[in-house]
């Protein structure tokens, strides 16, 4: 799932490209992505996808994997995968911020938020 902070984090504010967004984007929410972070894809499916050439789906896998060091690509078996996904992608849940919507029920949802953790770690 992509997040609101994603548009507020350093390296993507002061690291990435418009282009590098629009690509980066895609990579965490096309078709083929999973929870896992390590999916096949082909590069002419991207070319399609984003409307990019050949060459500029080339370009942009070099970047991410030699420039940004966020991604690995195999083009012999197809497979794309994250550099440290789970580092950045496998956090805890957090508590929405909703309790000043619905103060009367503060105390029931962060009962039922609790159980869902506690059943999240068993």
């Amino acid at each position: 799932m992509i997040t609101t902070n994603f548009w507020r984090n350093p390296f993507v504010l002061e690291e990435m490209t418009p282009e590098d967004k629009y690509f980066y984007l895609y990579l965490l929410t096309n078709s083929q992505s999973t929870p896992t972070g390590s999916y096949k894809i082909t590069k002419k499916q991207i070319a399609f996808d984003l409307g990019y050439s050949i060459e500029e789906v080339n370009s942009s896998i070099e970047r991410f994997t030699n420039h940004h060091k966020i991604i690995r690509y195999n083009s012999e078996t197809r497979e794309l995968a994250f550099n440290n996904w789970e580092d950045n992608n496998l956090s805890k849940p957090e508590k929405p911020d909703i309790d000043h919507l619905f103060p009367e029920e503060d105390e029931a949802i962060s009962m039922i938020f609790e159980a869902q953790l506690e059943i999240g770690n068993s």
